[in-house]
């Protein structure tokens, strides 16, 4: 890869939970604010009518706006749905099914955690980024953070796009912009009082 890497661009990632008379509006005002590259449908529910009706009101937000949508894991809705494609959470696992499965044209990326090993394994079997995290602390989990170091390696020996994610704040976009190809902004987002201002500061820290 070049030393001169475009500035990474955005993925935004709904809310575990979400009120759908009122997020899909909240939605186009975030995906309005700033340039999105993709929008990743990431529901706590396992209820199929209740994920199908919240996938259809936010794809049409997407599509409307030429932006793709992902679902995390339920890998025979993206079909059904007419999403784009699916984020899995199992990092290296099910990539290769899942490529085949959906075939070529479809999106699979794969979060690996804090593990090269895992991310080089995912990149080899067809996903088409992998995403790192949580790069900053959480009470969360089990305390392990995918240090500057990982994102330095994977922008110098490997080609597959890579994303950062978890506990972002200014300053971790500020630092990790240099070595990261996407940020995905999810909870930042969501939990402050004014979520399109909150969304746009994160997203002037990448400059």
């Amino acid at each position: 890869m070049t030393d001169a890497r475009d500035k990474p661009q955005i993925t935004l990632v709904t809310p575990p939970e979400l009120e759908l008379s009122v997020f899909p509006d909240l939605l186009a005002r975030c995906l309005d604010a700033v340039p999105v590259a993709c929008l990743r449908l990431s529901l706590s529910t396992r209820d199929e009518d209740r994920i199908a009706r919240v996938a259809d009101a936010l794809r049409e937000v997407s599509h409307a706006r030429d932006i793709p949508i992902v679902i995390e894991n339920h890998v025979l809705m993206v079909g059904r749905l007419g999403l784009d494609g699916v984020h899995l959470l199992d990092a290296a696992r099910s990539v290769r099914k899942i490529r085949k499965d959906l075939g070529d044209d479809a999106i699979v990326g794969a979060h690996c955690g804090t593990s090269r090993h895992d991310g080089m394994t995912a990149a080899e079997l067809g996903a088409d980024y992998v995403s790192f995290g949580p790069v900053g602390a959480s009470p969360l989990g089990d305390g392990r953070i995918a240090e500057r170091e990982l994102f330095e390696w994977w922008s110098e020996m490997i080609e597959v796009p890579v994303i950062a994610e978890g506990e972002l704040d200014e300053a971790l976009v500020r630092s990790l912009a240099p070595v990261t190809d996407f940020f995905s902004f999810g909870a930042e987002v969501w939990s402050a009082d004014d979520p399109v201002a909150r969304f746009r500061a994160l997203v002037s820290a990448v400059d």
